[in-house]
């Protein structure tokens, strides 16, 4: 199975002409509809896990066409950073939090728009939110207090966030505490040295370790992928995790050195996809770390609609992990409206 540039043909990922292995269909692809179960994972299968290999060449050929293949303009580049907002989880993970900073960036999530702007954009009777607010485990309690009655989950980093390298019983019990403060969604990250050393045994039962204790909270799986040396080892992992149950794969923690890059990105999302066609089972994506400009995020949007469909727009199947992103959607936004760019202090943030 090579992950590369040519349209993947059923049952197998594309960018070779050899002969490849071929990927046993266990259940018709599910449909997609307005409510999407959540991912029960399968048994590790190593034999598709390991034939897996990443034509690299090919692989960023076809990512460098995403944005220049794919523009929006005008009302209907306003409304994909509209969408944009949506599917964002409006994060901080910095040394520095607070409980003022935490309260003020919920009132954010709740009201990303300034109401002048949503006045001229026509859009003031949506209830325009970001997905999530993610936080540190410390401040779940703050998180959830102050997103009361708004419907906006909170999602909290554990498993010894960034590096996951604290004893498996601590990032287990880090877990079952962020649910029991209120998260309804946790990121956990994985143990890299698990995908380098190639001992995806101790991967597979790792991440569905973590599953297991996530309960009914949903569970972002995030790679690390700028640590994993590898296009090959990023798809390996990218499968491995949703076969021990991951309802989201996610690129980065955003401390990494390289973060999330559309290469990367292409490579993850069409593993989503084959892993759909093998089991009928439906995964999330979240870029995450370096997603600063409005310009990027339509870059990632047309990443989703042209390998995923439509239905991965949505926040149920796909995020940003942004901070400082929203203030350029406003930027840009403000600029649709009133035709002027204004400073960033004009886009009230936390």
């Amino acid at each position: 199975m090579t992950i590369g540039n040519r349209p993947t043909p059923t049952g197998a990922l594309a960018g070779s002409s050899a002969p490849r292995p071929t990927l046993v269909r266990h259940h018709e692809p599910a449909p997609i509809g307005a409510h999407v179960e959540r991912n029960p994972g399968t048994a590790l299968d190593l034999d598709v896990v390991r034939a897996i290999r990443v034509n690299r060449s090919a692989v960023e050929r076809r990512a460098a066409t995403i944005p220049t293949r794919r523009t929006v303009k005008k009302e209907w580049q306003a409304a994909w950073l509209l969408r944009a907002i949506t599917c964002m989880d409006l994060t901080t993970l910095s040394g520095d939090d607070t409980p003022g900073n935490v309260r003020r960036l919920c009132a954010k999530a709740r009201n990303p728009l300034r109401e002048d702007i949503k006045a001229a954009l026509g859009v003031g009777h949506l209830r325009i939110t970001t997905g999530a607010v993610c936080v540190y485990h410390s401040l779940v309690q703050t998180a959830v207090d102050a997103l009361a009655g708004s419907g906006i989950p909170v999602a909290a980093v554990s498993t010894g966030f960034p590096a996951g390298l604290s004893p498996i019983e601590t990032r287990v019990a880090e877990i079952k505490s962020s649910v029991a403060a209120g998260a309804q969604e946790i990121d956990i990250v994985v143990t890299r040295a698990h995908v380098l050393t190639g001992n995806w045994h101790a991967l597979y039962d790792e991440v569905k370790r973590f599953r297991d204790a996530c309960g009914d909270a949903h569970m972002k799986t995030i790679l690390a992928t700028g640590e994993l040396a590898t296009m090959t080892n990023v798809a390996r992992a990218s499968l491995v995790a949703m076969q021990a149950g991951s309802d989201f794969i996610k690129t980065s923690t955003g401390k990494e050195p390289e973060n999330a890059t559309l290469p990367v990105g292409l490579v993850m999302v069409r593993m989503i996809r084959a892993y759909r066609e093998q089991t009928g089972h439906i995964v999330g994506f979240k870029p995450a770390g370096g997603i600063r400009a409005a310009k990027g995020a339509l870059d990632w949007l047309a990443l989703m609609k042209e390998e995923l469909g439509s239905r991965w727009l949505r926040p149920d199947l796909f995020r940003f992990g942004a901070s400082g992103l929203l203030t350029d959607i406003e930027r840009q936004l403000e600029h649709f409206v009133t035709g002027r760019y204004s400073a960033a202090y004009r886009q009230p943030m936390p």
